[in-house]
């Protein structure tokens, strides 16, 4: 009998067994806990130093540092960055591919129109 996973994503297999949003929360702190550990590192930072530079406990860093631990705030992930001199980044990106846009007031003469027109007479 054939698997029914065979030939799906990673992501499908995840969503199907209703993990996905935990497995993506788990991944998305292990890089944030190892890029943080690696600019500690950089620095010569202890766990110590770095709270001292927080204005926080050392129990708060072992919490930001644990990837089992997703309950961290973007506060605190921003005043980590600012202690190491560092920049924090965050983005968003679609999860699917956004949903075409009609334009039914499109000149013939636009470049959308005109591609429209090339690609339907391939």
């Amino acid at each position: 009998m054939a698997s029914r996973h065979i030939g799906s994503g990673i992501d499908d297999f995840l969503e199907e067994e209703g993990v996905r949003d935990a497995f993506q929360a788990r991944a998305v702190k292990e890089v944030i806990a190892w890029q943080l550990a690696q600019a500690m590192k950089e620095r010569n930072l202890s766990k110590r130093q770095l709270a001292v530079l927080m204005k926080t406990s050392r129990t708060q860093i072992d919490r930001v540092l644990d990837p089992e631990n997703g309950n961290v705030t973007i506060e605190t992930l921003q005043r980590a960055a600012d202690s190491l001199a560092a920049r924090s980044r965050f983005s968003w990106s679609p999860a699917e591919p956004p949903p075409a846009i009609a334009c039914p007031r499109a000149s013939p003469y636009s470049p959308r129109s005109r591609l429209a027109g090339a690609l339907l007479h391939e």
